[in-house]
């Protein structure tokens, strides 16, 4: 791993490798699909006649920041172990790209502003459930990770909160629609992370990682794990169509990608492959935005 000199580069590549170090520090991908999702709970709780535009971009902002603190405070909590592991050993801590002090600010200062955005424009139920999310992440989940599989139980529930935080957002309480949104995505979690933690076994285990169940092996044990929380998938996708919250056609939407999802699982118990695990990885990754999407599509027509 060769570290970045960035006194070496020019100044407007300087500004360029800057902006990239702060792009990876705050998981900006993955802080994108988390706005998503408490995008898509805003609009599923929203039943006003207008649209309340002014806190839904607060939200979006808002937990958007909150995000970004949150992944780059684990970033810079697990800076030594990233050095470890093959797939972070170029983020921008381990490369000294920006300084540990930098970092420090940087995070502190966007988690604050999202808080702030939060408390102003949409209420303190979302903000308290934004702050909660954060310190599960940050100060919970992630010293965990070399802990043991709780800590997938742990990081599911920051993991899961977007969706609530778009409902309270909009509506003020949580309800057991709210709930419901929230399940999903907290069953969601789990075949997803354990995919993830399956494909990435052999980083893990040099960074001191231990997320898979049943001790940790890549077995029949684990690979069932990972179906019957799949399995779940399949009674609690038809639950918004089933309480009103959305139509039929998500209902059957959700279906589709529920089974689907839980066929890949079969693959997986036949053969423990990495291969198969990576499938799964893929169709998690494709099953929570499709029925999201499916969910919004029922719900504005």
């Amino acid at each position: 791993m060769d570290i970045i000199n960035i006194s070496e580069i020019n100044p407007s590549q300087s500004l360029q490798v800057k902006l990239k170090a702060y792009y990876d520090l705050i998981k900006f991908r993955l802080s994108a699909l988390v706005t998503f999702s408490a995008a898509f709970g805003f609009i599923l709780g929203d039943s006003g006649i207008v649209f309340s535009w002014g806190t839904f971009m607060a939200l979006i902002i808002g937990g958007f920041l909150i995000s970004g603190a949150s992944g780059a405070a684990n970033e810079i909590l697990e800076r030594e172990y990233d050095k470890l592991m093959k797939r972070t050993e170029n983020r921008p801590l381990p490369m000294k790209v920006i300084s540990l002090s930098s970092a420090y600010r940087f995070t502190v200062l966007i988690a604050v502003l999202g808080i702030a955005i939060l408390w102003l424009f949409t209420n303190p139920l979302t903000t308290g459930l934004g702050i909660l999310s954060m310190i599960l992440y940050v100060f919970v989940y992630t010293p965990l990770k070399r802990v043991g599989p709780i800590a997938v139980f742990v990081g599911a529930i920051p993991g899961a909160m977007p969706p609530l935080l778009g409902w309270t957002a909009a509506t003020g309480s949580i309800s057991y629609e709210a709930l419901i949104i929230f399940g999903i995505q907290f069953i969601w979690q789990f075949p997803h992370f354990w995919a993830i933690a399956w494909v990435s076994d052999d980083d893990y285990k040099r960074a001191g990682f231990k997320l898979l169940p049943s001790g940790g092996g890549k077995d029949l044990n684990t690979a069932f794990q990972i179906m019957i929380y799949t399995l779940f998938l399949l009674p609690l996708g038809l639950l918004p169509s089933y309480f009103g919250l959305t139509g039929l056609n998500s209902g059957i939407v959700a279906t589709i990608c529920g089974v689907l999802f839980l066929a890949q699982t079969f693959s997986l118990m036949k053969d423990c492959s990495k291969k198969s695990a990576m499938k799964i990885m893929f169709g998690s990754f494709l099953y929570l935005p499709i029925v999201q999407i499916a969910y919004l599509l029922d719900k504005v027509q």
